[in-house]
């Protein structure tokens, strides 16, 4: 029971600062103050107005946003998000274009489960999305999700992707980014060894930590310092009474984004300071570069308890991918059994979340993999969040990606024509 309260009180702590600048904004607006102006007012209405944002939406999933795309033929056409398979802690989603040729080439993003929603890699999928089919995992918030559907580990992940590769056939290009890389590659030697016409065509691991000793980093040395007794008890709650998932244990995004946050505390302080100074002066749009930047950031979601921490002992600790020793299903994978699939490698020189030499371990774990078909990348100048959007994945690493997928098509997919009433 304290644990379910711990996290209602939380969700109370948020709930009350959203109120306090709902408040604010409403008594700093209120009509009779108008013919007096003051400073002051401005001031407050302004602090309301960020404050009731920010605390908002940190409850809110984000809408993908991604309504029309403009084609070869120069018209807008719609996009519509269909699930291709649904299942309880996750979906497989994709994005059709309607009236567009379907693309040759099909792409499976893999978002990472690591408290922020799939849609975290929204300009990923917008920019794959101008030559590809694209599809993309999307995984659902723990506390919405009824005790009665079970647990979900880095085991469960595992099965997810296996069937999520086998729901889409072999002629798939599979690019992991962030946290599920690891797991994405034991999922394509699950494959291997039990699905071999189930295999995708090209995997390229983007900044994930398949051996997360060979460049330790903040992150790894945390994942080293804590007892896993010590991280149950600190960071593990139970859903509270207000969500689906009441009494299911996780890792609560509240307590993720406190996290975050503390790593750079001064530069969001300002960051926020700033955008407060903006809207007195009356600077700020709904979607100018902050709100853009902390609508995503701030909107977290639970994971299950069992899959964090699944994730540190097995992942971080254990280092069971890196040693080729991870069982899925009481099946031990052989990462070794990859063969026919081209595996590339993309690493950010700047990257102080998984350091590079951490993802390009995947290729030394590919001992059947010919030379031919292994490929690395290492960004200059990229951080963490620049390898798979922004200016260093549109202009360079793209290219390369869309380059090495061309390169290794086992039976290059003919296109279908689309009606325009799709």
């Amino acid at each position: 029971m304290r644990y379910m309260m711990a996290y209602d009180l939380m969700e109370t702590v948020r709930n009350t600062n959203q109120w306090l600048g709902a408040s604010a904004l409403s008594l700093a607006s209120y009509p009779a103050f108008a013919g007096m102006p003051n400073p002051a007012l401005s001031w407050m209405a302004a602090w309301g107005e960020v404050t009731e944002r920010t605390f908002q939406r940190m409850i809110a999933k984000p809408d993908w946003g991604i309504h029309t795309m403009t084609c070869a033929d120069g018209k807008d056409h719609l996009v519509e998000i269909d699930t291709v398979v649904e299942r309880p802690f996750g979906d497989l989603i994709h994005f059709r274009v309607s009236g567009r040729e379907e693309q040759p080439r099909r792409v499976l993003l893999v978002a990472p489960m690591s408290g922020h929603y799939a849609t975290l890699l929204r300009s990923t999928v917008k920019s794959l999305m101008e030559n590809c089919e694209v599809y993309i995992t999307d995984w659902h918030n723990a506390r919405d999700i009824p005790v009665s559907e079970g647990k979900f580990d880095v085991e469960d992940y595992t099965a997810y992707l296996v069937d999520f590769m086998r729901a889409l056939g072999p002629d798939i290009h599979v690019v992991a980014v962030c946290q599920p890389v690891p797991l994405t590659l034991a999922a394509t030697a699950y494959l291997a060894e039990q699905d071999p016409t189930a295999q995708p065509n090209s995997l390229t691991l983007i900044g994930g930590p398949v051996d997360p000793d060979a460049t330790p980093t903040d992150v790894t040395d945390f994942g080293r310092r804590v007892t896993m007794g010590q991280l149950e008890e600190t960071m593990i709650q139970r859903v509270g009474f207000k969500y689906p998932g009441v009494g299911r244990k996780v890792y609560p995004g509240l307590l993720q984004l406190q996290s975050f946050m503390s790593m750079n505390m001064d530069r969001h302080s300002k960051a926020f300071m700033d955008q407060i100074s903006r809207v007195a002066q009356g600077e700020a749009t709904d979607h100018d570069p902050h709100n853009r930047f902390y609508d995503e950031y701030l909107a977290v979601m639970d994971m299950t308890a069992e899959f964090y921490l699944s994730t540190v002992e097995r992942i971080f600790k254990n280092r069971e991918i890196a040693k080729n020793e991870f069982v899925v299903n009481g099946h031990k994978i052989d990462i070794g059994k990859i063969t026919d699939v081209a595996v590339k490698t993309v690493e950010g020189a700047n990257d102080d979340i998984s350091a590079p030499g951490q993802c390009i371990a995947a290729l030394d774990l590919c001992t059947g993999l010919d030379e031919s078909k292994k490929a690395s990348h290492v960004e200059p100048d990229a951080g963490h969040y620049g390898i798979f959007a922004g200016r260093s994945w549109r202009n360079n690493i793209r290219p390369l990606v869309i380059e090495f997928m061309n390169a290794n098509t086992r039976h290059p997919r003919k296109p279908q024509s689309r009606s325009a009433a799709e």
